[in-house]
């Protein structure tokens, strides 16, 4: 067993959630595949976790989905699968993963030539997702990730701080957090959107 001295425990998208256990005789942390309250009592101060992919699966659940409607609702000719998308995640940012995509394949009728009005399409549907992508939010079409709220109420019957740090857009972070009732959301901080560089 390995075992890794650390005040604070970062769970982000490389480190699935069921990988950690704390135990509350230090500050140590073993990869044995179970956290409980117990274990936890004393052991961390903090448990930061990413948003995409950690909390919930909304890189394909809610992104991939808002991006093809928000296609759809523009006559874009354009359905990005699971694997498509899976791919473009290597690109970084919405915008830019459009622009990756059609730099590849081919720019869409739909979208001008002239390289100031086709930035200006991208930036419109690319707001246009988020809203799109709020929606499904509130729509509870994206569910938490298995093992979420067991480590959420194991760390805050441990008095162990909660934050969400996420380069995504920070209300569409919030309102993650918030599905998971009001109690959970207010022992969160959020750092999200522009504040993390």
């Amino acid at each position: 067993m390995k075992f890794v001295s650390v005040p604070f425990l970062i769970l982000g998208f490389a480190a699935p959630l069921s990988a950690f256990t704390a135990f509350s005789n230090s500050r140590t942390l073993a990869f044995t595949g179970r956290v409980t309250d117990s274990s936890m009592r004393a052991s961390l101060e903090a448990i930061l976790f990413d948003c995409d992919g950690v909390l919930a699966d909304t890189e394909r659940d809610g992104h991939r989905v808002s991006f093809n409607r928000a296609f759809k609702a523009n006559n874009i000719d354009e359905n990005w699968d699971v694997d498509r998308y899976g791919v473009l995640l290597e690109v970084g940012g919405g915008k830019e993963r459009m622009t990756a995509h059609w730099n590849e394949v081919g720019w869409p009728e739909a979208i001008p030539e002239e390289e100031n009005a086709r930035k200006g399409k991208v930036k419109e549907l690319h707001l246009q997702k988020t809203d799109l992508f709020m929606t499904l939010i509130d729509e509870g079409a994206i569910p938490l990730r298995p093992g979420v709220l067991r480590i959420v109420d194991a760390a805050i019957a441990s008095g162990v701080k909660l934050a969400v740090c996420s380069t995504s857009n920070e209300l569409s972070v919030k309102k993650i957090v918030d599905t998971m009732g009001p109690e959970r959301a207010a022992k969160f901080s959020v750092f999200a959107g522009d504040m993390v560089k």
